[in-house]
């Protein structure tokens, strides 16, 4: 677009996350208005005295439908929507696909509204990061820049839902990693209060959760808070590794989606129908201990179950549905729901908070410690446990309830949470997958240039080989003849049997009278080492520094040759990106 070449670089992107900002919040309206009205349609007419045994069919029934509408309609995967970014910036150069921008906002719409046991707060972010990125590929912008408007879009994503701009600018540095310069500061904070500011017009000043001070926090609760701390800690390791070993189970049945369905449908509705609380979002729930003054109030949260009049079982039935919720999300996205494990995580440490302090004053550990308090710290700590993001848990938190009087207990809680997690699991639940395969962007320049390399584009396919029976004198000729230094000894099945050095070969070169006296068999060297097309960046560049080798053949699984790297090659190439990656 001609206009935009005139605009400066940084008016350019200011401007471009100020409209990534507008569509991400009309996003997450949108959104949010269908599970509203779906799960009014569906559940209003229930009769809260009593369970209902529509909790078995409705669950399944959004789970068949979003299945339906993401095979033949999407045909592509967009589960794991924030996983899907970090993807996104590490392997696809920031590129995500155009209806990435929509189909995930109607899926998850369907999952969640019929009661998936899930979150939409990954599916926004996945849109609005789909947004900016799309926007972006529009203007021709370069990588960085579209990593860039990727990180616009999800701030604005998270800013939009919440209604916390500042939520929205950490969670986009330290969840998807985008590191925080004046150049990348201005256009991502411009999108979260644009975000923030169209919430607002949309909805008015409704919020997704209310809370009003009762008791504020005093010095004499900081021993309860620590442990605190630890509990939500131990809960997000629960959470991760409870998940892990779920998916591990629906992963075994990823060629049979109507198993995957069954299984992930029933187990999902007899939760449901035993624990209601796990409908949907579950919001309403946490609002509800937000918000309790009585055990009248409290008991609310036994509406619609067979628990209903017995307040004495409030605690056991509390438990149990944090024992449950991580299965039950895992059903939802296992048997072909969308959806993503951000509310999951504020709702489990928002019961394990009231679990907690509700078990501390009855045992009389030690000063009375408010509930309602306690269920909003446990939200912050076990969501930041879960991500690894302290920053993202305290500001969400204090922006989205005004509860910034807490903001000393919040820092407490949620930084023992991330210190307990980080002792057994060192990467959030979004970059876990991506870090075992080595895919993974960090904070650290070194390891995320490397991460942005891509083997593949590396290897020089156009070379010369030669075979070891083959005579000195026509070896001679085609070295003559090659482009390159790299000479490559195959067999008739070109797999790799060795080399030819061509610096090594100066004292037979000019002996013609061994020309037919020799074969390359006679001058050949072993390789010093080989790569495999799907080896890590960082792998490859320290076996450079290992064998101090000038190039390094490619071969596949079966040792056929495909190609070489270049140390030269691959060293300007690395120098050139960490230009670009640290340049304003």
């Amino acid at each position: 677009m001609k206009w935009a070449e005139r605009l400066p670089e940084k008016q350019l992107m200011i401007m471009l996350g100020l409209i990534v900002g507008l569509f991400a919040s009309v996003a997450a309206y949108v959104l949010h208005r269908l599970i509203s009205l779906i799960q009014h349609l569906l559940t209003s007419r229930f009769d809260v005295t009593s369970h209902n045994l529509l909790y078995l069919v409705f669950p399944v029934v959004g789970i068949w439908l979003t299945m339906l509408f993401v095979r033949y309609v999407v045909k592509d995967d967009i589960s794991h929507g924030i996983t899907r970014i970090l993807y996104a910036i590490s392997a696809k150069r920031s590129r995500l696909k155009g209806h990435n921008c929509w189909s995930s906002v109607i899926a998850s719409a369907i999952t969640i509204g019929f009661g998936g046991s899930v979150g939409a707060e990954a599916p926004i972010v996945l849109t609005g990061s789909a947004i900016g990125s799309n926007l972006g590929q529009r203007f021709h912008l370069d990588n960085k820049k579209l990593m860039l408007l990727v990180g616009c879009g999800a701030a604005a994503a998270i800013a939009g839902i919440f209604k916390a701009p500042m939520a929205g600018l950490v969670f986009t540095f330290e969840v998807l990693m985008v590191d925080l310069s004046m150049a990348s500061l201005l256009p991502i904070l411009t999108a979260s209060v644009t975000a923030t500011c169209f919430t607002y017009l949309f909805v008015g000043s409704n919020a997704l959760f209310t809370f009003h001070l009762d008791s504020a926090w005093q010095l004499e609760r900081v021993p309860a808070c620590i442990l605190l701390g630890l509990f939500c800690g131990l809960v997000s390791l629960y959470f991760i590794r409870t998940m892990a070993a779920c998916e591990g189970v629906f992963s075994r049945l990823k060629d049979n989606r109507y198993a995957r369905l069954a299984l992930g449908g029933i187990l999902l509705s007899l939760l449901i129908f035993l624990f209601p609380a796990l409908y949907g979002e579950g919001y309403g729930a946490l609002n509800i201990l937000l918000n309790g003054e009585s055990e009248a109030d409290w008991n609310q949260i036994l509406n619609n179950s067979l628990f209903y009049g017995n307040g004495h079982m409030l605690l056991w039935y509390i438990a149990l549905v944090i024992l449950t919720k991580v299965v039950a999300t895992s059903a939802t996205n296992g048997g072909g729901g969308v959806g993503g494990t951000f509310a999951p995580s504020l709702f489990i440490g928002g019961f394990s908070g009231f679990l907690f302090a509700r078990l501390w004053n009855l045992q009389a550990v030690g000063p009375i410690v408010p509930e309602k308090n306690f269920t909003l710290l446990g939200m912050a700590g076990v969501m930041a446990g879960v991500m690894h993001a302290p920053l993202t848990g305290i500001f969400l938190i204090a922006e989205i309830t005004g509860g910034y009087q807490l903001f000393i207990p919040l820092i407490i809680v949620s930084v023992v949470a991330v210190i307990t997690i980080s002792l057994f699991e060192p990467h959030s639940i979004y970059a876990i997958r991506l870090a075992r395969e080595g895919k993974l962007l960090t904070h650290h320049i070194d390891h995320s240039v490397l991460t942005l390399m891509s083997l593949d584009s590396i290897i020089e396919r156009e070379y010369t080989a030669v075979s070891p029976d083959m005579p000195l004198g026509r070896l001679i000729h085609v070295i003559s003849q090659s482009r390159t230094n790299f000479i490559p000894v195959v067999d008739t099945a070109n797999h790799l049997l060795g080399e030819v050095d061509v610096t090594r070969m100066r004292h037979v070169m000019f002996r013609t009278e061994l020309y037919s006296r020799f074969t390359v068999s006679n001058v050949m060297t072993p390789v010093a080492t080989t790569v495999t097309p799907g080896d890590p960046m960082a792998d490859v560049m320290r076996k450079f520094e290992d064998t101090d080798a000038s190039n390094i053949p490619v071969v596949d699984v079966e040792g056929a040759l495909q190609g070489f790297i270049s140390r030269s090659h691959t060293y300007s190439l690395y120098r050139k990106i960490i230009t670009d990656y640290s340049t304003e």
